[in-house]
């Protein structure tokens, strides 16, 4: 079995390495100023866990690389321009959108996207940082040297968000997840319920998108993409080139993971469907110190990242699963007097999807 070496040592490459070793499969997370030498490239498949990075000497060593899966894909989705011009290729819907030049273009802004704007920065943002919702009388507050470097967006009046985590394996075959319902607050995914069976117009819809994506893209491994649901149908928000925050369920809901599926995807073994039996929810923990008491409640399964706990750091995540919606519910309320009260609201929110 080919070993792989996963381009950044956060908790996305610490969960691909925990996948990878009942397969036998050693994954190396390595830091972006790890030394060329101490890193068993050569030998290795290569994939990220993150869409940029710098120039270091490990990463010259390894653009070089023939087997660093993906490798040309990165630039073009890193860049939410080229993001979005790849979606208008392919005639897939997303808000309306155009790159933000110069401030003498708010006039036309307004008048073309409507009266809530959404600026994003090319590259780089992300969990809510590098974007702001700007109205006509708010322009004064983005910084100038943010002209040139983002796009903006038509603010979207949608009744709720979904994910939706597929994986293409280099013979062109496509495996799919069930949609994931994600709640975001201040941009940040605070909780995600699945259910076996989503609504089969959005599931093909989503479907049809991120195959064409991934298709066009020549792409191989796990692929996430964010969608808004409006009353016209999805409209694709974001995509992300890895395995995904809003696929973390699938550790303890899915008979494959979307860590493993990746992992099978790039190393050329088989890709089924994965298996999806019942409703599964995700509590993000952000910031949060760790709790032994969490674990107390039978179906809550702890997954830890061993990380510095900082306010708004993702620091780990709760996975329950069950076939009995109310039992999921009822863990759920047990675990609200557990955490601080800001996951209140998204445990409730979580709550009224079980029900």
């Amino acid at each position: 079995m080919k070993q792989v070496c996963v381009l950044g040592n956060g908790q996305l490459g610490r969960m691909l390495r925990q996948a990878g070793e009942p397969l036998g499969i050693a994954v190396w997370p390595v830091g972006l100023d790890d030394e060329p030498q101490a890193v068993p490239f050569q030998q290795s498949v290569i994939t990220a866990e993150i869409e940029r990075w710098p120039e270091t000497a490990l990463t010259r060593e390894l653009a070089r690389h023939p087997a660093f899966v993906n490798r040309d894909v990165f630039p073009i989705i890193a860049d939410r321009l080229t993001q979005k011009q790849l979606f208008d290729r392919l005639g897939l819907a997303t808000a309306p959108w155009q790159l933000l030049a110069s401030a003498a273009q708010w006039p036309d802004v307004f008048s073309t996207l409507g009266e809530l704007a959404i600026v994003k920065r090319r590259t780089g943002g992300y969990d809510g940082r590098g974007q702001w919702r700007l109205r006509a009388d708010e322009t004064a507050q983005l910084p100038d040297e943010c002209y040139g470097e983002c796009i903006v967006e038509q603010g979207i009046n949608f009744s709720g968000e979904v994910s939706l985590v597929g994986a293409r394996g280099h013979d062109g075959s496509t495996v799919f997840y069930p949609l994931t319902h994600n709640l975001h607050q201040d941009g940040i995914l605070r909780a995600s319920v699945v259910f076996p069976h989503a609504n089969a117009a959005q599931q093909a819809q989503a479907e049809t998108m991120l195959s064409a994506i991934m298709h066009e893209l020549n792409y191989v491994g796990v692929m996430a993409m964010e969608c808004f649901i409006t009353p016209g149908g999805l409209l694709i928000n974001e995509l992300a080139p890895r395995v995904h925050n809003s696929g973390h369920w699938t550790q303890n809901g899915a008979s494959i993971s979307q860590f493993e599926l990746h992992l099978r995807a790039i190393l050329r073994l088989p890709l089924p469907t994965p298996v999806v039996n019942t409703p599964s929810v995700m509590v993000n923990l952000i910031g949060t110190a760790l709790n032994d008491d969490w674990m107390k409640l039978p179906l809550v399964r702890l997954h830890w990242y061993d990380k510095e706990v900082r306010p708004g750091r993702k620091v780990g995540h709760l996975n329950l699963t069950d076939s009995d919606t109310d039992r999921l519910s009822a863990t759920l309320e047990a675990l609200v007097p557990l955490l601080p009260s800001d996951y209140a609201s998204g445990i409730t929110w979580a709550r009224v999807k079980l029900d």
